[in-house]
């Protein structure tokens, strides 16, 4: 959580550099013409190009969506670069500061509302919004969902046997896991959310008595790399447990044999990955056709095929990860919009500080 907190920090000193967006991208960007679909493409045409920062796995999701979408679209180069949501930010804010915008989308879990506090993005429009969930969307249409994510508890199933895997987040207490759980530090999905989920399900006095207890477990404090790499780690035997990760990485590596597993523990903490266009962006048109793109069936399949939840409810997520849908699975879900995890971070920063740092 520090670097989040870093982030925000240089966000408030790059605020006053970040310029409004030109004339002719808040045009395109937000315009709802007839013949809006027409314009973005001829001016994607001419723009040629297309810089996309995302979270997203690149041999997993990244490379087959730019792929996807320069099959659709030849005529534009995607160019990308992938990074954690704290790295995107702080690369963007850096590009603010030298006056040079590289970044045209940024997409990523808690991406969107860290450029948001650094004034970094601009409204935009796309005609696929109409097709997501309402209680997803951004009112000030400066971000839009473009795939959810759901978090569990990771575990090695040869470390774990099948009746001892915890069923709730009580069962975490348990002396047996002392000093063989592990989560995600420095990151707003990882000891923040699992924090904030349990502050907004149980309320402050009783997650506060929970929290005093779990901290008696010893923790183990990841903080060396993304949540993909922590689940390696689960499998690889050198920690029996991880909580707040994301619900579809085990999954898919026990379907390719791996000895791990996820367990949903109610209320299943929820966010969105959000897709933003970064103010003064160089291809606006092409922003906003990655955008539609993305958005539209043929991207959220791609997000479907690489095991990633759909944000549109008109494509199924794929049969592997379904079964950690807790739609699906039939488990309290509790969804968690990006600014009231920003508004609480504050004092699960303070929790964690206090309990377990």
């Amino acid at each position: 959580m520090t670097v989040v907190r870093s982030v925000r920090i240089a966000a408030l000193a790059v605020a006053a550099l970040a310029s409004t967006a030109s004339f002719a991208q808040e045009n395109i960007l937000t315009y709802k013409g007839a013949d809006r679909d027409q314009k973005v493409l001829e001016g994607a045409k001419k723009e040629g190009q297309v810089v996309f920062y995302t979270g997203l796995v690149v041999n997993v999701a990244l490379r087959p969506m730019a792929e996807a979408f320069q099959a659709k679209y030849p005529f534009v180069k995607m160019n990308y670069w992938r990074g954690e949501s704290e790295a995107i930010a702080q690369k963007i804010l850096a590009e603010g500061r030298a006056n040079n915008v590289v970044a045209d989308v940024i997409e990523g879990t808690g991406v969107g509302e860290l450029a948001l506090a650094a004034n970094l993005i601009q409204p935009f429009y796309s005609p696929m919004r109409e097709f997501l969930p309402k209680n997803l969307l951004d009112p000030e249409n400066l971000t839009a969902p473009s795939r959810v994510s759901y978090f569990g508890l990771a575990y090695n199933t040869k470390l774990v046997p099948a009746d001892k895997v915890p069923q709730t987040y009580e069962d975490l207490l348990d002396p047996m896991w002392k000093g063989k759980i592990s989560w995600r530090i420095e990151s707003s999905s990882g000891t923040s959310l699992f924090l904030t989920n349990l502050r907004i399900a149980w309320g402050e006095e009783k997650a506060l008595d929970y929290f005093k207890k779990l901290s008696q477990q010893k923790i183990i404090n990841f903080g060396s790399g993304s949540a993909r790499t922590l689940v390696d780690r689960v499998m690889a035997g050198e920690y029996p447990i991880a909580v707040n990760v994301f619900a579809h990485f085990p999954v898919i590596s026990a379907a390719a044999g791996a000895p791990v597993n996820t367990k949903l523990l109610a209320p299943v903490p929820s966010t969105s990955a959000s897709i933003a266009v970064v103010k003064n962006a160089k291809h606006p048109h092409a922003s906003a056709l990655l955008i539609d793109f993305m958005l539209g069936k043929e991207g959220q399949a791609v997000f479907s095929k690489a095991g990633l939840f759909p944000a549109r409810p008109d494509v199924a997520p794929d049969p592997v990860v379904a079964t950690v849908d807790p739609n699906i699975a039939k488990v309290p879900v509790n969804f968690i919009l990006g600014s009231t995890i920003d508004k609480m971070e504050k004092r699960s920063d303070e929790i964690y500080q206090e309990l377990f740092r």
